[in-house]
């Protein structure tokens, strides 16, 4: 074996760009949107269910862990949105330069946290 060869870049020595932070974390958002229907399917049994059951639900949802999981679901509906919406902007072939694809990564990660402060502080 040469000892001239260059090594491949691994996760510790290569960056991922923005653009492939954002993808992952949109892949990432749909597994956690889909992990967070079953929470809704409970929560739509519990208010058929009748009131024991809605009762339990609520004791259940107010631990501090599932406020934080709720909110987590918020942020990830909103950050899926906003990336359909430059995925809808791709279909008409524009943005797709270097520095804008990254310009509007940052506005979508500006918008969905957005979003979501804005969610948090009306409810």
């Amino acid at each position: 074996m040469s000892a001239n060869r260059p090594l491949s870049p691994h996760l510790q020595v290569y960056r991922l760009p923005l653009t492939g932070l954002v993808s992952i974390t949109h892949r990432m958002t749909g597994v956690f949107l889909s992990m967070g229907l079953v929470l809704f399917v409970y929560v739509l049994f519990a208010i058929a269910a009748g009131e024991g059951a809605y009762g339990a639900m609520q004791a259940f949802m107010s631990f501090w862990l599932f406020k934080l999981v709720y909110w987590g679901f918020i942020y990830a509906l909103f950050f899926h949105l906003v990336h359909g919406i430059r995925h809808l902007i791709w279909d008409f072939c524009k943005t797709f330069e270097r520095m804008t694809l990254d310009k509007y990564a940052v506005y979508e990660l500006i918008a969905s946290a957005s979003l979501t402060l804005i969610t948090f502080v009306v409810s």
